[in-house]
This record gives structure tokens, C-alpha cells and sequence, in this order.
């Protein structure tokens, strides 16, 4: 192993580099484009159990197919890797968001709406903060997936560990295998034990404590 490190150490970096960026990217427009929607979706239940099934049905097409699809249309590379990507964190962040705003005491909002809030306050001062633990949980749920699917990427000339994984299969090579495997494992668990220091930080202090008590 340490001669592998000494010959490839350099490149090792590279490709965990390579696989952060494209999980990361992908993981940033997951956020910016679900959670508004699935506010948004809070508000239309009809609309949104249609929406959120049909990318359902979008997360079942197989992601070699999806990268496949994209070759056509944007080339090859990591760009088409990050809207493949992008696609598939839709799902648990859209539905989490969705759930965790339904589900927050219709009460709580009025009194706060009672106070003086528009609807937008109310969304950002109360049902989001009230709703964080559930909207984190998706997020949680899709970076952990990301990582382990962007080594796909390799697939289509994006780059990441995954470079190192097919390259072991192609040369029957375990060490590039576990070259590729192992990182991409640590940065998954790095990435989870990340995001639910942040949940913990954006969670408010009264609801941290009932969900302790549960």
C-alpha cells in the first residue's frame, strides 16, 4: 500500500479532488433547486404528490443510462456528470422538504403570522427552522449517495475515483480498486458526519432537545 502511495499519491489527490467537486456541485444545485420547491410544493399537496412521484420514476432509470443520455446533448466530461448527479439528489431533499414544512403546527405559524409575519417571514423565521432536522435528513441522505455514484463519472471522461476503480476491473487490480473505494468510503462518512454538525448548529435549541427526548 505505501508503495502504491509513493507511485500514485499525487494523482490520488487529484481524483479525490476531482470526486469532492463533482459531488459537492451536484449536492449545491440539489439544495438550491428542492428545498425551495418543496416549500413551495407545501402549499399545492395535489401538485406535489405527482411532481414528487415522477422524480421518483426519474430516480429509477439506471445512472449509467442517465450519463449515457447526457452524452448526446452536453459531451462528455464533468458537466454532464453534475446534471446526472444533480438529478438524482432531487428526490430525497424534494420529498424531505416537502414532509418536514407539511408537517409543521399549522398553530405555531398563525401565532407567528399573528404577530406581524408575512408569509415569507414565517417561512424562513419558523417553518424552515422548525422544519431543518427533516430537510437535513434528505440532504444527509443524498450526499452520502453522491459520492458513492460520482465515481460513475469516470464512466464518461468526468474524472474521481472512479477512475481508479475502473482501472482496477479493466487491469484486475484490487489496489486500484480500494484506490478508488476507500476514499470515496471516508469522504461519504466525512461528508454525514459533516452536514449533522451543521443540522445540529440550524436546528433550533427547544426542538433539538424534544428530538433527544424521543
Amino acid at each position: 500500500m505505501m508503495e502504491f502511495l509513493a507511485e500514485n499519491g499525487n494523482e490520488l489527490l487529484v481524483k479525490t479532488g476531482e470526486h469532492l467537486y463533482i459531488s459537492l456541485v451536484a449536492m449545491a444545485l440539489g439544495v438550491i433547486v428542492a428545498v425551495p420547491l418543496g416549500v413551495m410544493l407545501s402549499r399545492i399537496p395535489k401538485v406535489a404528490d405527482r411532481l414528487i412521484s415522477f422524480v421518483g420514476i426519474l430516480q429509477t432509470i439506471p445512472s449509467l443510462a442517465i450519463l449515457a443520455f447526457f452524452i448526446p446533448i452536453v459531451g462528455i466530461g464533468k458537466f454532464p456528470a453534475i446534471i446526472a448527479l444533480f438529478i438524482y439528489s432531487l428526490l430525497p431533499i424534494l420529498r424531505n422538504t416537502y414532509i418536514g414544512i407539511r408537517d409543521v403546527d399549522q398553530g405555531v405559524i398563525e401565532a407567528g403570522k399573528g404577530m406581524g409575519m408575512n408569509n415569507l417571514q414565517a417561512i424562513i423565521k419558523m417553518e424552515l427552522p422548525l422544519a431543518m432536522p427533516v430537510i437535513m435528513a434528505g440532504i444527509r441522505l443524498s450526499t452520502v449517495y453522491l459520492i458513492g455514484w460520482a465515481a460513475l463519472a469516470a464512466f464518461i471522461g468526468g474524472g474521481g475515483l472512479g477512475d481508479f476503480i475502473f482501472d482496477g476491473l479493466n487491469l484486475y487490480k484490487p489496489s486500484l480498486i480500494l484506490a478508488g473505494t476507500v476514499p470515496a468510503t471516508i469522504l461519504a462518512v466525512i461528508a454525514d458526519r459533516s452536514l449533522a454538525a451543521v443540522e445540529s448548529k440550524l436546528t433550533p435549541d427547544g426542538l433539538k432537545d424534544s428530538y433527544e427526548a424521543a
